[in-house]
């Protein structure tokens, strides 16, 4: 997924889990039981489906420039 960043707004996210059923390498929940990026990436597809499916619009997904900005 290299080129992109996935952010998750913890202020929406309601850990409905779909995130993580989606795209699990990608997203687990804290201990507050809101979603949270860990790694290694998804497959890009994966990520979109959960970036897509969350019902509270929480996640992100942005392009970042070469130097991973």
């Amino acid at each position: 997924m290299t080129g992109r960043q996935v952010t998750v707004d913890r202020d929406r996210c309601l850990g409905t889990g779909i995130c993580v059923v989606y795209a699990p390498d990608t997203f687990a929940h804290d201990d507050a039981a809101k979603a949270v990026v860990i790694g290694p990436p998804d497959p890009l597809d994966a990520v979109l489906t959960a970036v897509e499916g969350c019902p509270t619009r929480a996640l992100r997904l942005a392009h970042t420039d070469e130097e991973g900005r």
